[in-house]
């Protein structure tokens, strides 16, 4: 289908969010993309995930861009040749990604039970206010998404989920808290987002003003 939604926030940020329910070759139709995300394209056995690529090509579309507007730098983050900041994010038939003058990251999560199995891994300090809920699949999944925004914001190698990133109290009525990186001899505050798509959670953060 086409854009699901758009949301606009401080900063001149944009989010667009996809729901994939095209076929491959309808995404594939009317698009140039450039030669490294043919090369992409091409090694992705999942078709599940050739839909989402393309799907985030057509979200760049919606944006006013173009596939040739994107690059990765060494460490795999995207980047716009404006100089706007760029996140992509998909989880199974959802794909979303945002824009902003400043640096950002975006996360789309689905919400399943089993994110309580591996809660030990991610969460420390939010260890208190979430065991004390009732919908602790909902904060963790919310927590997680944080926590991957970023780590896709910072784009450094050696950045923990348990031991460096941190997100304050919430409840899920607020759709908003802060969220920090303390990484070495990097500090790093976070307005943080969040809100229940379907059966899936988008966290998406801008530094705090």
């Amino acid at each position: 289908m086409p854009v699901i939604k758009t949301l606009t926030n401080r900063s001149q940020t944009r989010v667009f969010v996809w729901k994939v329910d095209e076929s491959e070759a309808w995404l594939r139709a009317g698009l140039d993309l450039s030669q490294n995300s043919l090369s992409r394209l091409s090694t992705m056995s999942s078709e599940l995930h050739r839909r989402g690529f393309l799907s985030i090509r057509h979200l760049l579309r919606a944006a006013g861009y173009t596939d040739q507007n994107l690059y990765y730098n060494d460490h795999g983050k995207p980047h716009l040749d404006d100089g706007k900041h760029i996140s992509i994010t998909h989880s199974f038939e959802l794909t979303a990604i945002i824009i902003s003058d400043s640096e950002t990251g975006i996360d789309i999560e689905k919400r399943r039970d089993k994110i309580e199995r591996i809660a030990p891994k991610f969460i420390n300090y939010e260890r208190g206010f979430i065991e004390a809920s009732p919908n602790k699949v909902s904060l963790l999944t919310v927590v997680w998404g944080a926590k991957e925004s970023m780590y896709k914001c910072l784009g450094k190698k050696g950045l923990g989920f348990y031991d460096h990133c941190f997100v304050e109290p919430f409840t899920m009525e607020q759709g908003h808290t802060r969220s920090r990186i303390e990484f070495y001899d990097i500090q790093r505050s976070y307005d943080t987002y969040f809100e229940e798509i379907l059966d899936y959670s988008m966290v998406y953060i801008l530094p705090v003003d």
